[in-house]
């Protein structure tokens, strides 16, 4: 688009002394008429650019006028450019890409080996998440209220909410928003929503929506306190989820685990996933619940061989 080429054409002249008509246009990939006609409408637009013909000439914007460039140092400009990257991670389009070359023009190395930073906000949930990205987005900027059916742990629920931030934390996506079921602020998670839609005639009033408060204890309510042992084979998986001072070697080479835990339902299945090689002690009542649970799975196993073997 002509909006986007003469941005980029004014970031170029900000960043650097002097530069060509063929440089512009190449960079661009399009005619030397094009990029002349451009510099007129910048001139149009009150942009006080000169240019100079001869060996040395070129096309360039009054030094009374140029912005100082310590205004962004490399180093900010590298953290600007490195969330914009981590943005389009998970966009399912290319804005954020053509956004870092309007940024970047005429300095090339912010884009290539000057860059240190690498963050990836990409899931296995990629192909799904990006439209309800891009979905909820359209929402928030339009003011038009999000339907969707959700999955929680409760059941399933048809939601309307009025949606005012997306929000990555977690290692997850989520939605932050007035819910009218609820007449109060609700955190959805975007891997539970389902079937969103949003009528351009279902506008709201913005609220003056407050930040959700992301602690563990406000969202993750009813901590418990964990104690448990594992095999010591496990050591790179609990440093890796709790850090290193979560256990204290035993004699024997075992992992005394210590930690305070959420949620019920996923220290059970986190247990779970260890086998044989992990053992809950406290809380009490949840070793009985894991106990049970247990029993209930070799039952159904045992039922499943023994069907088998009938079946024969």
């Amino acid at each position: 688009m002509k909006i986007d080429r003469l941005i980029g054409i004014l970031s170029i002249l900000l960043q650097k002394e002097i530069v060509t008509t063929p440089e512009l246009a190449e960079h661009f990939e399009v005619s030397r008429r094009t990029i002349s006609r451009d510099i007129d409408a910048l001139c149009r637009a009150g942009i006080p650019i000169e240019t100079r013909q001869g060996t040395h000439g070129g096309i360039s914007i009054m030094k009374g006028f140029r912005i100082d460039r310590t205004l962004l140092t490399n180093s900010e400009m590298k953290d600007i450019l490195a969330g914009l990257r981590s943005l389009d991670s998970v966009n399912g389009t290319n804005r954020y890409g053509q956004l870092m070359e309007k940024l970047s023009a005429g300095s090339s190395d912010f884009m290539t080996g000057g860059q240190s930073v690498l963050i990836d906000l990409s899931s296995w949930y990629r192909d799904s998440l990006a439209p309800k990205i891009e979905a909820i987005r359209r929402s928030i900027d339009s003011q038009t209220l999000l339907a969707f059916h959700y999955y929680s742990p409760s059941g399933e629920t048809c939601r309307i909410i009025e949606p005012y931030y997306l929000i990555f934390c977690w290692s997850s996506w989520y939605v932050w928003g007035w819910c009218t079921q609820k007449a109060d602020y609700r955190l959805f998670k975007l891997n539970r929503m389902d079937m969103l839609s949003s009528n351009t005639d279902d506008r709201f009033e913005k609220r003056n929506a407050p930040y959700p408060d992301l602690c563990n204890e406000r969202i993750f309510p009813g901590g418990l306190r964990v104690k448990a042992v594992f095999a010591k084979e496990c050591k790179w998986r609990l440093i890796e989820e709790f850090g290193s001072g979560c256990f204290e070697e035993l004699p024997d080479g075992r992992l005394l685990f210590h930690a305070d835990y959420t949620s019920r339902e996923n220290l059970t299945t986190w247990i779970l996933t260890f086998g044989e090689k992990a053992e809950l002690l406290e809380p009490a009542f949840l070793r009985e619940e894991l106990r049970i649970t247990i029993s209930k799975m070799i039952s159904l196993y045992d039922n499943k061989l023994k069907e088998s073997i009938d079946d024969k």
